[in-house]
């Protein structure tokens, strides 16, 4: 059986700083398919490779990176509280990070953040000339910017990161989104039919490459997203 695609959660991020290129090129190394990471948007509208909404968390500041003009956002370094003064990592833009992947022709899953919302404009700016690797596609949890995606790039796949309050018959007539990304607890056999019954294909995330399935999983599943790339690989081909 062909083995399915892995994608690399913010990179090996359990091995590097997450969204770093020490985590992308590092995932690189460990034999990924592929790249999730994630996309925010600064106050002068530069898409930034960041997960959260504040930099509390990663650069040990209580500023929304919305609210920091790029400049302000690459100044700060990012890391263990009392590392990262000295070898912190910095906030990438994601044009430079797609302009490496593209080189390396390496999938990206782009996951698409809340503070998007906040400059619509500047998002579909950039997607008008966008070019990604082959195989890459958007990903969020939230609706409104998948459809900006349709609406501006039609071609391009996207992935509904579902929750809970999902309804599962609507996977029958998507108008937004192209697959399912959901959390490993929800890979269930009447989950999956109903994925393959509707042509639909489902990502799982959260695996830690120990799972059963991996060595015969669903025909519905077209992808793995982890923290542990290398893990995964090697539990497939086993």
């Amino acid at each position: 059986m062909k083995a399915i695609p892995v994608f690399a959660h913010r990179g090996a991020s359990n091995s590097c700083l997450e969204n770093t290129f020490a985590a992308f090129k590092k995932a690189q190394s460990m034999g990924a398919d592929g790249i999730e990471l994630d996309i925010q948007i600064s106050k002068d509208g530069i898409l930034v490779v960041f997960h959260d909404l504040d930099l509390k968390r990663l650069a040990g500041k209580r500023r929304n990176v919305s609210d920091c003009s790029f400049k302000e956002l690459q100044s700060y370094k990012l890391g263990k509280r009392f590392t990262r003064r000295f070898f912190g990592h910095s906030i990438e833009s994601f044009q430079t990070v797609l302009d490496w992947a593209n080189e390396q022709q390496m999938p990206l899953n782009i996951e698409l953040k809340q503070s998007l919302l906040m400059n619509e404009a500047a998002f579909r700016q950039f997607l008008v000339a966008m070019q990604v690797p082959k195989n890459s596609h958007f990903s969020s949890f939230h609706e409104r910017l998948l459809r900006i995606v349709k609406e501006v790039r039609p071609e391009m796949e996207t992935a509904y990161i579902i929750t809970k309050k999902f309804d599962w018959t609507t996977i029958k007539k998507p108008s937004f989104f192209d697959t399912i990304h959901a959390h490993k607890r929800y890979y269930k056999r009447h989950y999956l039919n109903n994925c393959e019954e509707a042509a639909m294909g489902i990502r799982f995330y959260g695996i830690v490459g120990n799972e059963p399935f991996l060595k015969n999983p669903h025909p519905a599943v077209k992808g793995w997203i982890t923290d542990f790339p290398d893990k995964v690989q090697k539990a497939q081909l086993n």
